[in-house]
This record gives C-alpha cells, structure tokens and sequence, in this order.
C-alpha cells in the first residue's frame, strides 16, 4: 500500500525559516515527512493527529531552539526523554558538526530512532535506552520537550552540564514548554517561540534556558 505524502504544511516551512541549508540538509529534512509516515504506521512515535502537521508542530518547534543559539562544532548536546527523536534529529540535521547523545526510557522509541538516524545518515547522534539520572557523562546543554515536570528534570540532570562555555549562551538546559506554569526555584530565561515564527500554534510555547550555575 502506498503511503501518501504529507502536505500540511510541508518542508518548505522549514526552508523558510532557515535559508542557509545545503543540499545534502535540504534533502535529510525532505525525508523527514516519509520516514516519519512509514514508522508512525507501526509505532505511535508522535500523535497521529499531528503527523500532517509535523513539519510545524515537532521539526520547525524543535528547532525554535536554533534561533535562540548557535551550536559551535564538537558541542555534546544530551537529549533526554527524546521520545520519538524530538528535538534531537532535526537540531542533528542542521548542526552536522555537533554530538547529539538521544536517550529515551522506551526501548521501542529508541529502536525507531535508530532506525530513522541510520536512514539519514546522521553519523553525529548517539542513540541509548537510558534514563538520564543515570548517565555519567556531561554536556554542554542538554534537552527536554514536555517530558515531565521541570523540578524533576533539573534533578534528573544536575551535575551532568560542563562548567566551560564556548557558545553565545551560557550552557545549560534548554528546555521546550506549553504555558503551563514553571514551579522551579531556580533563575531562568524564558523565550516566546512566536517572536522566532508567526503561527498561531507558537502563542503558547515557550523555550526555557536554565543556566548550569544555578543547578549547582
């Protein structure tokens, strides 16, 4: 059975906000839409009422994060909860000289995105059925899209973020939210996604930046 291609909206969406794609980046995000499509029909990876919408909704949210900050080359990203590859693969897409390291607690999810990593060709994620507290490594950000309460996850990841920052924002966890209301002590930067894209399903979201220090 053929799959039909997604239209609403498609990658274009992406080309839009991000015009300084090479070619081999323009076609990864092209297959984004099939290879979601063909493993959606097997394994719940994102809701499927989202799928049409998956361009806007999961690649373009992902990377709001992007707008925010620049990754240097040999950057150590820590995605956690990282679910159906969310925001890891498309920030892995546009930073090909940055290490993603993906951990989910479902080890399905992780094979999928295995699977949807080597499709790609993304030699620089690392994928691994892990809970974060458990990690010993440190990064210089590390990543969360709506996977629990924010108090839980700083406590998940302290210690884990590098003291040493190279990039033009302070490392840190970056962290991708609806308007629900943050209860952490902590300082922290919140940024709008509508003032980086004008669509109306931004209003609500917000990209959190954590500065490592206050973790400590």
């Amino acid at each position: 059975m053929s799959i039909p291609t997604i239209f609403c909206p498609s990658v274009e969406i992406i080309f839009e906000h991000f015009d300084n794609l090479t070619s081999q980046q323009k076609d990864q995000f092209r297959q984004l839409g099939t290879i979601y499509q063909e493993w959606n029909a097997c394994l719940n990876l994102i809701s499927r009422k989202d799928l049409p919408n998956l361009y806007l909704r999961h690649v373009l949210h992902a990377l709001s994060i992007a707008k925010l900050v620049q990754f240097k080359p040999a950057t150590k990203i820590l995605d956690v909860g990282t679910g159906g590859g969310f925001p890891g693969v498309p920030l892995a897409i546009l930073f090909p000289q940055v290490h993603f390291h993906l951990v989910d607690s479902i080890n399905k999810k992780v094979h999928a995105v295995q699977a949807i990593v080597q499709a790609l060709a993304l030699d620089n994620v690392t994928i691994q059925t892990a809970r974060a507290e458990n990690l010993t490594n440190q990064y210089e950000f590390i990543l969360g899209r709506a996977v629990t309460n924010l108090e839980t996850f700083c406590g998940w990841v302290k210690g884990k973020i590098a003291a040493t920052s190279t990039n033009n924002i302070t490392n840190g966890i970056l962290y991708l939210k609806g308007n629900e209301v943050v209860q952490i002590h902590q300082p922290y930067h919140n940024y709008p996604i509508s003032q980086f894209f004008n669509d109306p399903f931004f209003e609500t979201k917000q990209l959190l930046h954590i500065p490592f220090h206050v973790l400590q």
